[in-house]
Parts: structure tokens; C-alpha cells; sequence
């Protein structure tokens, strides 16, 4: 097991264990109060929560979006874990749509191929692997769109048109300006205000 933090070390030489294995020990986890871990890539990640400014992103994207979400669904931000047992990976996205159904249940473990919309804020710790191993699993397993949100560079990407070889379709705008949602959403997202403060 391999755990990182906001300056990853991996260990090749330590022993990987079962993806089962790695839930239960993510169970056990005390994680420490303004961190997240998920199993990315047959390892458990831990990493800090995002800059304050961060909520309000998830909060103008969760506002916006949530008129226009599939009924009986629902969107949030939040240290939800979503698990994806096929491919191995437990991830709690930054900000996380699914049928409502899919959270009325006494377990932390969720159904990853309930998803109907998932957002990902980039930070130093997580760029690459929003970037590579997400993009590639919420693709393979079907999330229907999949927006990124790229805080180092200021850019929006949504990907949709899921396929086991990636997504089909991909646009992307700089923020500040407006970036449509497809289906099963289907809305225009405006993305002014996204940018850093300039004050602390």
C-alpha cells in the first residue's frame, strides 16, 4: 500500500494489495480533518482538501446545474466515495451527480456507475490524475459528462460521449466565459467568478 500526500512518494517495493483489501483499509483510515483519500491506481491517496475559494466554484456549479438535472437526481460537493470494483479505483469526486437511490444507503462505498455528471477542480497534489486516470475510468464505466476544471490554468473542459477508448466529445474555454453541458443535462454553465481571488 502507498500512500500520498500533497508531494507523492510511491514505493514500488511494497507489496500491493487486493483491491478489497484496500476499501476495508480505507475504511479503517482516520483521515485527517481537511483531506480526502480515494484508491487510485491500485494505491490509497490522500490529499488536502482545495483552497477555500474552491467551495464557491462547487457551489456557482452545483447552483447552476441543478435545475436542469435528469429527475431523481441529485448533485452535491462533498466527501463522497464513489467505487468503480471493475476497474479498481474508489474515487470521491469534487462535485458528484447520480440518482437518488444510489446514496440511500447505510454504506460509504457508492455505486460509480451511478453517475450522471461528475467535476473535478484541479490541485498541484491531483492534476495528473484528474487529467489521466479519471478522465480514462469515468469514460470507460460510462459517466455520461465529465467536467474539468483546470484552477492552475483556468480553464473548463467538459468531456462527454463516453467510450471504453475515452470520451468522443471535448471543448474547452477559459474562465470567464460560457461552456455548454450536454445531455442528460444539457444547460450552459457560466463560468465567471471561477478564477482565483486576488486578495488572500
Amino acid at each position: 500500500m502507498t500512500l500520498m500526500a500533497e508531494r507523492p512518494v510511491i514505493n514500488d517495493a511494497e507489496p500491493r494489495s487486493s483491491f478489497e483489501e484496500l476499501l476495508d483499509l480505507l475504511d479503517e483510515l482516520n483521515v485527517p480533518d481537511g483531506y480526502k483519500a480515494e484508491i487510485i491506481r491500485g494505491s490509497i491517496v490522500v490529499s488536502p482538501w482545495s483552497k477555500a475559494y474552491y467551495a464557491d466554484v462547487m457551489d456557482m456549479i452545483c447552483d447552476q446545474l441543478r435545475p436542469h438535472l435528469p429527475e431523481e437526481h441529485r448533485i452535491s460537493w462533498g466527501p463522497l466515495l464513489y467505487v468503480f470494483p471493475g476497474i479498481e479505483r474508489a474515487y470521491g469526486p469534487d462535485i458528484h451527480a447520480a440518482h437518488r437511490r444510489a446514496r440511500r444507503s447505510t454504506s460509504n462505498r457508492l455505486d460509480g456507475e451511478a453517475l450522471s455528471f461528475v467535476a473535478e477542480l484541479t490541485s498541484p497534489a491531483t492534476r495528473d490524475e484528474d487529467r489521466t486516470d479519471k478522465l480514462e475510468v469515468y469514460s470507460r464505466v460510462g459517466v455520461p459528462v465529465y467536467l474539468l476544471l483546470d484552477m492552475q490554468e483556468e480553464e473548463a473542459t467538459v468531456y462527454w460521449e463516453p467510450s471504453s477508448k475515452g470520451y468522443q466529445g471535448r471543448l474547452t474555454t477559459s474562465f470567464g466565459e460560457k461552456l455548454y453541458i450536454p445531455d442528460p443535462i444539457g444547460c450552459t454553465l457560466d463560468t465567471t467568478g471561477f478564477q482565483a481571488p486576488t486578495s488572500p
